[in-house]
């Protein structure tokens, strides 16, 4: 019982399902296993959704459309371009970040690099939280 003009509390449960489609949606396209992982906790830890997918657009779970694609570019004039277009075909109209280890630290985020592979903004490894997600955010905002 409460008591008059006390107030109350009301907890209410949701399944994980029902938090995760109100939340901003990341998929993920990095081969290596501990920086995927990274990846992922740093931006749940942020609010943000997160899907994975290993080795190309069909291993992500493609049920609904992403708000933002980051792919990892193993190699940035061969075939990582290739890869990005691969990507890119199987999220239409989905701004993405390319990753890679190939990248020179200081490169310009939204520079010649990004215009050439085709995304918003490149960022070098090793990647730093802070720059990271303050690319996602300038990108598709602060998750809720």
């Amino acid at each position: 019982m409460s008591a008059l003009g006390a107030g109350c509390t009301i907890s209410l449960q949701m399944p994980q399902r029902l938090q995760e489609e109100n939340r901003l949606d990341i998929v993920i396209y990095e081969e290596d296993y501990l920086t995927r992982a990274l990846l992922r906790e740093w931006l749940s830890q942020a609010g943000y959704a997160v899907r994975v997918g290993v080795r190309g657009p069909r291993d992500a779970k493609l049920d609904r459309p992403a708000d933002l694609v980051i792919v990892n570019v193993y190699m940035p004039k061969d075939a990582g371009a290739q890869w990005v277009r691969d990507i890119q075909a199987a999220h239409p109209d989905t701004p993405s970040i390319a990753i890679s280890g190939q990248f020179r630290s200081g490169l310009c985020a939204g520079g010649a690099t990004a215009q050439t592979l085709g995304v918003r903004q490149v960022i070098a490894k090793p990647l730093i939280r802070a720059e990271l997600l303050e690319a996602v955010r300038g990108m598709i905002g602060a998750a809720d």
